[in-house]
C-alpha cells in the first residue's frame, strides 16, 4: 500500500515490518505520526499548551481510543457513537503513559496531551503496543522537551520459541506474553503474564525485546533527521526553572535533614512517620512566618516549607538506604511485614479471606454464578464473553482520607487487570469447571501493594469457594533505589519506599513460576542485571508468602459452599434447542418454575442448570437429557397426556416428544370414550410399538397392562354413518 504522508520509513523488528509516517496528516498539533503493523494503522499526537500551570507534577493526559469505523463495525447500543472509553481504551491509556512520563524534564508544568487514535485494524495486530512508539514519534517530532524516544513491543514464547508483535491467534497458546518499553539499553516498563514460567525464560524474554527496542528507537530518530530534512525543524522548548527562596531553604533545610534522620532511624510505621513530618512542617513554617515579619528575605515562605522537607525527605530516605543500609520501618532489604490470613470471613459468601501483610489488608470475596452471568465484553475486533472477573475498589479510608466513591478510576481499573492478569492461568477449564467467577477486593488498609494483596487474597478466595484451581498463587512489590554504580533492591515495599524509590516492580506466581508481571521506572529506565537481580529476590520473597498461604488453606475445599449455586451442564443435539425451549419458552419456563431453577441454552447445544438446591437440579437434568433420547420401540416410558382426541389420546413421553396412543391402545377391553379413562396432565406409562420413516410414534397402554395384548383388537364401538334420510344406520 502507498505512503498515505509524504516522510515514511520503516524498521523489521522479528519479521514484522513497522511503518512510521509524517508530514501530511494533523499538522497543527504539535508533533504528528501515523504507525503501521501490516494494516493496522494508529494516529498519534503530542501537543502542548503554552500557558503554565501551577503544580509540582507534570500534567501529562495520555488517551488511547479505537474507532469501530477501523474494524468495520457500527457501535453497538442505543447511541450508534463512541461515549466513555472501555476497559480495554482505559488500560492501553496506562501502556502508553507509564514508559513515557519518567522522561519529561523536572520543572516541565504545562499541560500535555498525548493522542493515540485506532483508524484501521486488520484484526490481527493489536494497536496498543503500535500507540507506545507512535507516542513516543510524535513528542520527539513536536516542541515538547523530552528525553526520549522510547520502543515497544509485544513479545510471546510459544512453542519455546520468542515471536515479537504476534497475532491474537498467536497469542492465544502462548506461555508467556509481555509488553516491553524501554530506551536503548535500558527498560522503563515491563507487563505480562504467564503459565508458571521460570525466572530465566523471562529474562530471555526481556533480552530478546531490548534488542528490538534498540531497533525502534534508532527508526524515530532517523524519522526526525528526515522531517527536519524536509524544512519542518522544531526548537524544543525551554522547561520552568522553579526555586525556593535561599533564605528559607538555608534555614528549613539542615533541620529537616537532622529531624528526618532521626525519624527514619526510629523503626516507624506509616502513622508514626506522617506524624513526625506533619509536626516537622508546622514548627518551621511558624519559624519562617516569624522571621517573614522582620526579614524580607523569608517573605511569602511559609508556602515553600512543604516543598522542601519534602524534597529533603526524598534526599534523605534514599541516602539512609544506600549508605546507612537502614529501611524506615527497620527491615532487612529482603524482609517481608507481618503477614495474617483469615478464612472464611462470612459463611454467607461463597468464598472469603481477609488478607492483611503489615499495613496492607485486602478483603478479598469470591461469587459463582451461572454462565448467564459472564460479563459481555466489547471491544474494537467484536463482542465476547468474560469468565473470570475480579473487581479492585480503593475507597479513600484505606489511606485515612475523606473521600467519596464515584467508580473506579484508571488506577483501580488497572490494578484489578494485574491481579486478574495473574490468577487467569491457574483456573480450570470452563469444560471441567463451567462457573462464571468474580472476585471483588475491596482495600480496607493500604501502606504498600495492595494489588499484590488481591492476588494472594484473590488465590484464597478462589480455595475457599471450591474453585479446583491448579495452584496457590501470591504476589509481592519489590522497590529499587538507584544513584550511580550503588543500588538497594527492597522487597515488600511500603509506601514512603514507593513513593521515593525508583522503581515499582510487582511479580505474581506459584512455586513453579512467574503467572503475572508489571514493572514500572521513574528514573530513565533499568539495567537487565539489575531486573534479574530483583527477579530473584522476588521469587525468594513469593514462596515465602506461598508457605504462610498454605499454611492457612493449603488446597481448594472438596465442596462449594451451601450457598453457592449448583451448576450442571448437558450436551444436546443442536436440533433439540427448539425443542427444549418450547413454542415462546414454554417449556424453559416450566423447568424453572417447577424446579427453581435457571436454565441456560448455548446455541451449541450446551445446556446449564443452576440452582441452589441439588435434588431439584438433578431432577432438571434428567428432563433435559430426556429430551435428546430417541424413541425405542419396546420400551416403557412414563408420560404425559397433553392432549385428547375422539381417536386416542397424544402422550408426551419426554420433553418436545409425543406419540399417539390410539383409542385401542388405551386397555383391554373396550373404550367408548378416551375422556373415560383419560384427561390432559395424567402421568401414564406406555409402550412405544412403531415408530415410522417420519419419526411418528404410535404407543400402546395395553401394552403395559397386559403384555403381548396390544395386537388384540380391544372392539371399539361401532362407527355411525349418516344415511340419506338424515337418520343413521351402523356398520360394522
Amino acid at each position: 500500500m502507498d505512503p498515505i504522508q509524504k516522510i515514511s520509513l520503516q524498521e523489521t523488528v522479528g519479521g514484522k515490518t513497522l511503518c512510521l509516517q509524517t508530514g501530511t496528516i494533523a499538522k497543527q498539533a504539535g508533533g504528528s505520526v501515523t504507525v503501521h503493523l501490516g494494516e493496522t494503522v494508529v494516529l498519534s499526537v503530542a501537543t502542548a499548551s503554552w500557558t503554565p500551570k501551577d503544580a509540582d507534577f507534570v500534567p501529562l493526559t495520555s488517551d488511547y481510543r479505537e474507532r469501530t469505523y477501523a474494524a468495520g463495525r457500527i457501535p453497538g447500543g442505543f447511541f450508534k457513537r463512541e461515549n466513555r472509553p472501555r476497559e480495554k481504551e482505559i488500560l492501553s491509556s496506562r501502556l502508553i503513559d507509564r514508559p513515557i512520563r519518567p522522561l519529561f524534564p523536572s520543572g516541565w508544568n504545562f499541560e500535555t496531551m498525548v493522542q493515540s487514535i485506532v483508524l484501521s485494524t486488520d484484526s490481527q495486530s493489536d494497536a496498543d503496543v503500535v500507540a507506545i512508539n507512535g507516542a513516543s514519534a510524535a513528542i520527539m517530532l513536536s516542541d515538547i522537551p523530552w528525553n526520549g524516544p522510547v520502543g515497544a513491543v509485544r513479545i510471546v514464547r510459544r512453542n519455546g520459541a520468542f515471536v515479537l508483535f504476534p497475532t491474537f491467534e498467536e497469542r492465544e497458546d502462548a506461555e508467556l506474553e509481555l509488553v516491553v518499553a524501554g530506551k536503548k539499553g535500558a527498560l522503563l516498563m515491563v507487563e505480562g503474564s504467564g503459565h508458571e514460567v521460570g525466572e530465566d525464560v523471562f529474562a530471555q524474554a526481556l533480552e530478546t525485546a531490548s534488542q528490538a527496542i534498540d531497533k525502534l528507537c534508532d527508526l524515530q530518530l532517523r524519522l526526525v533527521k528526515e522531517s527536519e530534512a524536509s524544512g519542518r525543524k522544531v526548537a524544543k522548548r525551554e522547561p520552568s526553572k522553579f526555586e525556593h527562596p535561599a533564605a528559607v531553604v538555608a534555614h528549613v533545610k539542615p533541620k529537616a535533614q537532622q529531624a528526618l534522620n532521626a525519624a527514619l532511624h526510629a523503626k516507624l510505621d506509616k502513622a508514626g512517620l506522617d506524624e513526625r513530618v506533619d509536626a516537622l512542617k508546622e514548627t518551621l513554617k511558624k519559624e519562617v512566618e516569624e522571621f517573614a515579619r522582620t526579614k524580607p528575605e523569608f517573605a511569602d515562605g511559609v508556602k515553600h516549607v512543604s516543598a522542601i522537607i519534602e524534597d529533603v525527605l526524598y534526599d534523605e530516605s534514599r541516602r539512609v538506604c544506600l549508605e546507612d543500609r537502614v529501611r524506615p520501618d527497620g527491615r532487612r532489604f529482603d524482609e517481608i511485614r507481618p503477614i495474617t490470613i483469615q478464612t472464611p470471613v462470612f459463611a454467607r459468601l461463597h468464598g472469603s479471606v481477609l488478607f492483611t501483610r503489615g499495613q496492607t489488608q485486602a478483603f478479598v470475596s469470591a461469587t459463582l454464578g451461572s454462565p448467564g452471568d459472564m460479563q459481555v465484553m466489547d471491544v474494537l475486533e467484536g463482542e465476547y464473553k468474560e469468565r473470570f472477573m475480579l473487581h479492585y475498589n480503593f475507597p479513600g479510608f484505606s489511606v485515612g482520607e475523606v473521600r467519596p466513591e464515584r467508580g473506579p478510576g484508571r488506577r483501580e481499573i488497572g490494578h484489578g487487570a494485574l491481579a486478574r492478569r495473574s490468577l487467569v492461568p491457574l483456573l480450570p477449564p470452563e469444560e471441567e469447571f463451567p462457573y462464571t467467577i468474580r472476585l471483588v477486593s475491596d482495600i480496607f488498609e493500604s501502606n504498600g501493594s495492595s494489588s499484590m494483596a488481591s492476588v494472594c487474597g484473590g488465590s484464597l478466595a478462589l480455595f475457599d469457594a471450591g474453585v479446583p484451581m491448579k495452584s496457590a498463587c501470591a504476589g509481592i512489590a519489590m522497590g529499587l533505589v538507584l544513584e550511580g554504580d550503588k543500588y538497594a533492591i527492597l522487597t515488600d515495599i511500603a509506601g514512603v519506599e514507593d513513593h521515593n524509590g525508583d522503581m515499582d516492580f510487582k511479580v505474581a506466581g506459584t512455586t513453579l513460576g512467574i503467572t503475572g508481571f508489571q514493572m514500572d521506572m521513574k528514573i530513565e529506565g533499568l539495567s537487565i542485571k539489575i531486573m534479574k537481580e530483583a527477579l530473584e529476590q522476588a521469587k525468594k520473597a513469593r514462596l515465602f508468602i506461598l508457605d504462610k498461604m498454605n499454611a492457612a488453606l493449603d488446597k481448594p475445599r472438596p465442596e462449594l459452599s451451601t450457598y453457592a449455586p449448583r451448576l450442571m451442564r448437558i450436551q444436546i443435539p443442536q436440533d433439540k434447542i427448539g425443542a427444549l425451549i418450547g413454542p415462546g419458552g414454554k417449556n424453559i419456563r416450566r423447568l424453572t418454575e417447577t424446579y427453581g431453577v435457571e436454565v441456560e441454552v448455548e446455541e451449541d447445544g450446551s445446556v446449564f442448570i443452576a440452582g441452589t438446591d441439588a435434588d431439584a437440579c438433578e431432577q432438571a437434568k434428567a428432563e433435559v437429557e430426556a429430551l435428546s433420547q430417541e424413541a425405542e420401540v419396546g420400551k416403557i416410558y412414563k408420560g404425559r397426556v397433553v392432549s385428547i382426541k375422539e381417536f386416542g389420546a397424544f402422550v408426551e413421553i419426554f420433553p418436545g416428544r409425543e406419540g399417539l396412543l390410539h383409542i385401542s391402545q388405551i386397555d383391554k377391553t373396550r373404550v367408548a370414550r378416551v375422556e373415560d379413562v383419560l384427561k390432559e396432565g395424567d402421568q401414564v406409562e406406555v409402550k412405544v410399538l412403531e415408530v415410522d420413516e417420519g419419526g411418528k410414534i404410535r404407543l400402546s397402554r395395553k401394552a403395559v397392562l397386559y403384555p403381548g395384548s396390544e395386537t388384540a383388537d380391544a372392539g371399539r364401538p361401532p362407527r355411525r354413518v349418516a344415511n340419506g334420510d338424515g337418520g343413521h344406520r351402523h356398520r360394522r
